[in-house]
């Protein structure tokens, strides 16, 4: 494959494996084991000697060329395609951890994200300290002498904060840490965690990937060292695989990502924009906007802005259910990235089961409302947006 070729070129014929019947689209090995010619061949494969698949939950074809196409537009080395995001989360910080390490985590995670580190991983004796995560300072003062992961999401999900990775990963590397992106909200198109200095990212491939709602999927990746001495095994033994199925579903998502991408965070800046200037609306936040509160990160690090928008209705739960029901197109849902626009209230959704305290602690307040961008025509959106907050008491 051309190192060349840009992103759009690499996510159509990245990877790509053809059989002997020179099929346009890629194939779907829907094949949970493989046969050898010989007895050898067998011993052989199974010594790592010769290449080749073993089973379906090791590896397969379909598997291995969505991991390849996710490597060449992440500029990773190596990558292990996830049953879903959750398990893509769970296998990159579980994997390199024993008794006794410690993780320092943003605490502005995704409610699953949160519960991994703060309740899964302290079962199995790793501390886990959460810390506000737009501080530099909250990272380095969090160090300990076990200290073996930062774990963060940039932009945050749902009230986009967005973290210095760089910085991140400089204090990482001087402790020997790994850090580990969940690099959701900028999608791989505009932002790049490796290349700031992260040593592993992850993404729920159900997101922008797939982008249509189809599937569930994740992806870890890093270096090809870190995934043989760390997530290989693990893969191999607790079982997290993708579904052949579905890593050929996310092939063909994955081809129309720039395109839906482009249209989803054009929309996303004019609705912001729109938001912002509605007297039902508190407060907009959005990273391709100068009032941003990281905007000066967001231009050293992110390419473009999102395809989200958060923002805050002054007549809280109320308001927010008042105008997520009257919304026509908008689709209330705890989904993101989907070529439709979805809206969700993560105070009682994707946030619920955090105290009131923690919530306050990440701006998430009974009017807080995230928004997904789609594929709709955008002035379509705005005037289902118009009609809606016309609904609302301010």
């Amino acid at each position: 494959m051309s190192k060349t070729w840009r992103p759009a070129t690499q996510l159509v014929h990245g990877g790509t494996l053809r059989s002997q019947y020179g099929e346009t689209s890629e194939a779907i090995f829907l094949t949970q084991g493989f046969v050898y010619d010989t007895s050898e061949a067998a011993e052989a494969r199974f010594k790592g000697e010769t290449d080749g698949f073993i089973y379906a939950r090791y590896g397969s074809p379909t598997n291995d060329m969505f991991e390849k196409r996710m490597c060449a537009l992440e500029g990773a080395e190596d990558a292990r395609a996830t049953a879903s995001g959750m398990a893509a989360v769970t296998a990159a910080i579980l994997c390199q951890l024993k008794a006794g390490d410690h993780i320092v985590a943003a605490r502005a995670l995704f409610g699953s994200c949160r519960w991994v580190v703060e309740t899964l991983a302290p079962k199995y004796g790793i501390e886990c300290t959460l810390i506000d995560g737009r501080y530099l300072e909250n990272w380095e003062n969090a160090i300990r002498p076990a200290t073996k992961v930062f774990f963060l999401e940039s932009p945050t999900n749902p009230t986009l904060e967005v973290i210095d990775i760089a910085g991140v990963a400089k204090l990482a590397n001087q402790i020997g840490a790994k850090v580990v992106v969940d690099n959701v909200f900028a999608t791989p198109l505009f932002q790049k965690p490796l290349e700031l200095g992260a040593h592993i990212v992850v993404y729920s491939a159900t997101k922008h990937i797939d982008g249509q709602g189809r599937c569930l999927g994740g992806v870890v990746l890093s270096d090809k060292e870190w995934i043989d001495e760390n997530l290989h095994d693990y893969f191999r033994h607790t079982g997290p695989a993708m579904s052949p199925f579905n890593a050929w579903t996310l092939l063909k998502g994955i081809e129309t990502l720039p395109l839906r991408v482009k249209q989803q965070t054009a929309s996303a800046a004019r609705i912001a924009d729109f938001l912002a200037e509605q007297r039902q609306v508190a407060n907009v936040i959005y990273p391709g906007r100068k009032d941003h509160p990281q905007a000066d990160i967001i231009a050293k690090q992110m390419s473009g802005g999102s395809t989200l928008v958060a923002f805050e209705l002054k007549g809280g739960k109320e308001a927010a259910f008042a105008l997520q029901n009257a919304l026509d197109i908008i689709k209330i849902s705890n989904n993101l990235g989907d070529s439709k626009s979805l809206i969700t209230h993560p105070a009682t959704t994707t946030h619920k089961n955090l105290t009131d305290e923690a919530r306050a602690e990440l701006g998430i307040s009974a009017g807080t409302v995230r928004l997904s961008l789609g594929i709709e025509d955008a002035q379509d959106l705005i005037e289902d947006f118009a009609q809606a907050l016309s609904k609302v008491r301010s």
